[in-house]
């Protein structure tokens, strides 16, 4: 048995590097459970949504696209702030199956009118992270030829390389930039680096936004008693529009930075995402936010160690590259029969 171990650091990099962007779309399901209960399973779609708004304004409307994301994570609250207005405040809180159903017509919806106006056909985007800017240390200034470029290739050194129309031969390529950094023999890539930067910006802000806003405390006091809250003045109604559009937000942001990895975007780009975080969510607990991205974290890790590392390069059985979802799927299983409250969240105690 041939271990590898000098291959295992990249599979590490590229587990965590996933497991950001699970914590991200796991934070949207456990903002929406912590003060409902309930899962949202429109969350991928409502994100994918998200990730076609990037794409307009990018893409077809040419915008920069760091200001293409923002736009779109804020039609994007106000998507979610509108559903919970519309579909999900008309019913009874204590009733879950109806808001449930609800749920599942949404992510059918969205997806059959994403389809409809977008068809199914994978549409690339631009990646934020694609190679090092300028001003870092062994970065290169992006050149574009005269006449055009046609491709961006990344060589063996790690560069990219615009490749001009109507030639050929790596004499005609430009370097633009590079895509990595070797840490300890492994090559640790900019949208590695770049997703651990956006996770951690966007936590910040989540963090500010809960502990020093009138909004984020309304929140925090209806996600830890509905009751009370409404007792003490608290508009519930209002705060779970805003905890909904909050949700959106992060969903949108996990979209936005798994798209380039996926190739671009379509309506089903998501579904594998979501279910993922969902594990994320359920291992950390589904109402602890911190708990949410430690979670989404330890999937993606057991995903790219525990699965491709080990199960398809060390024990050489290519079959287990088929298991990953069936490994999300076992992780729920084993954490609802064993921690049904995640490794962070609140066990509800009973009183009788």
């Amino acid at each position: 048995m041939d271990w590898n171990w000098e291959i295992l650091p990249d599979f590490i990099f590229n587990g965590l590097r996933d497991g950001a962007v699970y914590g991200a779309a796991a934070l949207a399901l456990v903002l929406i459970f912590k003060a409902t209960t309930l899962i949202n399973f429109a969350t991928g779609e409502l994100a994918m949504l998200g990730a076609f708004f990037v794409y307009v304004l990018n893409i077809e409307q040419g915008l920069w696209l760091w200001l293409s994301i923002a736009i779109a994570m804020l039609i994007s609250a106000a998507i979610g702030a509108a559903v919970e207005r519309t579909l999900v405040r008309p019913f009874d809180p204590a009733d879950h199956l109806p808001v449930v159903l609800i749920t599942l017509g949404l992510f059918l919806i969205i997806n059959a009118v994403a389809g409809d106006v977008w068809n199914y056909q994978v549409r690339r985007v631009n990646d934020p992270f694609g190679h090092f800017p300028s001003w870092v240390p062994n970065g290169s200034e992006l050149k574009t030829s005269s006449e055009g470029t046609i491709a961006c290739l990344e060589n063996a050194d790690g560069d990219l390389a615009t490749v001009a129309e109507g030639t050929a031969g790596a004499e005609m390529c430009e370097m633009v930039g590079r895509t990595f950094f070797e840490v300890i023999g492994a090559r640790l890539h900019y949208r590695t680096i770049g997703t651990w930067i956006a996770l951690a910006l966007a936590l910040i802000a989540l963090a500010v936004i809960l502990g020093k806003t009138k909004a984020g405390l309304a929140f925090r006091a209806v996600s830890s008693n509905t009751e009370s809250a409404r007792l003490v003045g608290v508009n519930t109604g209002r705060t779970l529009g805003f905890g909904w559009a909050l949700a959106s937000v992060f969903g949108t942001l996990s979209a936005a930075l798994v798209a380039p990895a996926l190739g671009g975007v379509n309506p089903n780009m998501m579904l594998t995402i979501l279910i993922y975080a969902l594990a994320g969510a359920a291992l950390g607990g589904l109402d602890s936010l911190g708990g949410a991205v430690i979670g989404g974290l330890v999937v993606g890790l057991i995903k790219s160690v525990l699965v491709s590392w080990f199960g398809v390069v060390v024990l050489g059985q290519a079959y287990f590259s088929i298991l990953q979802l069936a490994m999300a799927f076992l992780l729920i299983l084993i954490v609802l029969l064993f921690r049904p409250a995640g490794l962070f969240g609140t066990r509800r105690i009973e009183r009788v």
